[in-house]
């Protein structure tokens, strides 16, 4: 029949049919007849071919991140899913609305530990928000536009669809006619109006209010309602790591950010407060602490769009289920007139006040913000981080910036300005995943090859993923510059185990290769830092080199990351210096 497609092109047709542009994966076995099928496709579906599945993902991830719409990676049977299991765990906990399209043996020879069977659907069930197994090539249109938009809808999310190899290489006529039937599944946009009310209510009466915005106000793109939330009731914004972006930071609300190694003074200010309004956050431990002792004083009100998490790890007073840029516009349309905000208002001046004179007191206090204390060093690592914020400020074409995980992580979210709007700040917060950032960067960059992107890691992530610096090469990508803070320390750990547990460096001392040479090897410009006054000449030389750049700054081994929060205290206990731990 002229109109029957085999499985593997219904698969391609079906994702074109939903808008995707670019794929990351790696083929093999049982996905063979996917990637035969799409060579007649490639002028419509770019496959981008990484070095290993953890890379496809996470770099499917910094797809989606850096643009809001759906990241795809692909994986074989065996090995070849089971090195997607990370990434997705990754995106469930951060809400990334990813695709894993895996291949699957036979069906005639499932359950019988067929070469490279492995049950990824049982493996994944707990960190997809849905997962498929298909064995007939007819459920494939259904299937793939059911679960893009489950991905992409709701709170987004990671969505798995396994299918084997004969329902890929079966001929069906497709049927496109499809009506979507998800009576389990209806989430809830439009926010109730008398909890609206509500919650204008209590914010209107606060003498103490503060906002926290999360990484919903980045997904729903209600960064400009935020903004104007927050002017017209004059209420100071703290964002969480993942909300960075969502508020500028310049801005004389802004309070930077909360939790285990945010600012004193935004901490102070959420256990002193009477009315918390947390926007698009999950009250993650690591912002909240000890969550028995968090914001004590407070009235919570909670948006967002997972009714689940509401009420689950702290007190709601007012819940509120819905799209954060719909509930911010709802609550603008209900909000009191400017007369009547000033006349309840009158004490919002010195509420900032206090806020303000809190960080005078606390914030100068930091070995990497007040120079005098990190003199005697070769490189301080702050002196990287503050000729990386001058540079980004004069970036007029825009950037993304990818953070890994680890102190570098912490310094980046601490000291960069971040006034450069929503996604722009890319890094792994739920799952924490280690190398996570060169193959998200690559996932960037394909997506913005007008933006610089740059990756700030660690020497220990670094060495985990590096591998998709070949595939940055291969792609023909050029808008990649990567800085590791290298301090041949797995420095987080190594920190913990200096301030709690007797200065035991089991398990943390790193070392590792010359990564500029790597970095020549792999066809990239690689430069070496040991003085602070080349930190910039390296900044500079990379952005003027035509091609993907890495630098190795090696930085004073043994500085750690305050304030923090000890573990099990709670975020009102932080300790700012050696001297307090």
């Amino acid at each position: 029949m002229s109109d029957s497609r085999t499985g593997a092109q219904i698969m391609c047709e079906a994702l074109i049919n939903e808008g995707v542009e670019v794929m990351f994966g790696i083929p093999g076995g049982a996905i063979m007849p996917f990637y035969y099928a799409m060579w007649e496709y490639r002028e419509k579906l770019r496959h981008v071919l990484c070095r290993h599945e953890q890379g496809a993902g996470h770099a499917a991830q910094g797809y989606a991140r850096a643009t809001g719409k759906l990241g795809v990676c692909i994986g074989t049977s065996g090995p070849g899913v089971t090195n997607l299991v990370t990434p997705i765990a990754d995106a469930m906990m951060d809400s990334n609305p990813i695709l894993a399209i895996c291949g699957q043996v036979g069906s005639h020879v499932l359950g019988k530990d067929a070469f490279q069977e492995t049950d990824i659907t049982g493996i994944t069930m707990p960190i997809t928000k849905h997962n498929y197994l298909v064995k007939r090539a007819e459920e494939l249109p259904y299937v793939f536009k059911e679960a893009i938009h489950i991905a992409i809808t709701g709170r987004p999310g990671p969505v798995l669809i396994d299918i084997t190899k004969d329902a890929m290489q079966k001929s069906v006529v497709p049927n496109w006619n499809i009506k979507l039937d998800l009576p389990g599944y209806k989430p809830t946009y439009n926010p109730n109006r008398k909890q609206v009310r509500e919650a204008l209510k209590l914010l209107a009466n606060a003498k103490k209010p503060i906002i926290i915005a999360g990484n919903g106000v980045i997904m729903a793109g209600a960064h400009n309602e935020l903004r104007e939330f927050a002017e017209r009731l004059r209420v100071p914004v703290i964002t969480t790591l993942h909300g960075i972006g969502s508020f500028p930071e310049q801005h004389p609300l802004s309070l930077g950010m909360p939790g285990m190694h945010g600012w004193v003074h935004a901490n102070r200010a959420i256990q002193e407060c009477d009315v918390l309004f947390n926007i698009g956050g999950r009250f993650d431990d690591r912002v909240t602490g000890k969550a028995s002792t968090f914001a004590p004083n407070a009235r919570v009100i909670h948006v967002d769009i997972d009714p689940s998490e509401i009420g689950k790890n702290v007190k709601v007073t007012v819940p509120i289920v819905g799209d954060a840029r719909l509930t911010l516009q709802a609550l603008l349309d209900e909000m009191p007139s400017q007369e009547e905000l000033a006349a309840l208002h009158g004490n919002a001046s010195d509420w900032m006040e206090h806020i303000r004179d809190l960080q005078d007191k606390h914030q100068g206090k930091q070995q990497y913000v007040n120079r005098a204390n990190t003199e005697n060093m070769l490189l301080p690592p702050h002196d990287v981080y503050d000729k990386l914020n001058q540079t980004l400020a004069g970036q007029n074409d825009g950037y993304i910036l990818v953070s890994d995980v680890g102190q570098h992580q912490m310094w980046a979210a601490q000291l960069i300005d971040w006034n450069g709007g929503p996604r722009t700040h890319l890094t792994s917060g739920g799952a924490a995943t280690m190398g996570f950032s060169v193959p998200a960067a690559l996932g960037a960059a394909v997506a913005h090859p007008d933006k610089l992107v740059w990756v700030v890691c660690g020497d220990g992530g670094f060495q985990m993923t590096n591998q998709e610096m070949a595939t940055i090469i291969q792609e023909g990508i050029k808008n990649v510059k990567v800085m590791i803070i290298n301090n041949g320390y797995l420095g987080m750990v190594r920190q913990w185990q200096e301030l709690f547990e007797q200065k035991r460096y089991s398990g943390t001392p790193l070392s590792g290769p010359n990564f500029a040479m790597l970095a020549e090897a792999y066809g990239w410009k690689g430069i070496t830092v040991e003085h602070s006054n080349d930190v910039q000449a390296a900044i500079d030389e990379a952005i003027a080199t035509d091609g993907p750049v890495l630098i190795d700054f090696r930085v004073e081994r043994e500085v750690n990351v305050f304030p923090m929060v000890p573990q099990n205290k709670s975020i009102g206990e932080m300790i700012t210096s050696e001297a307090e731990a």
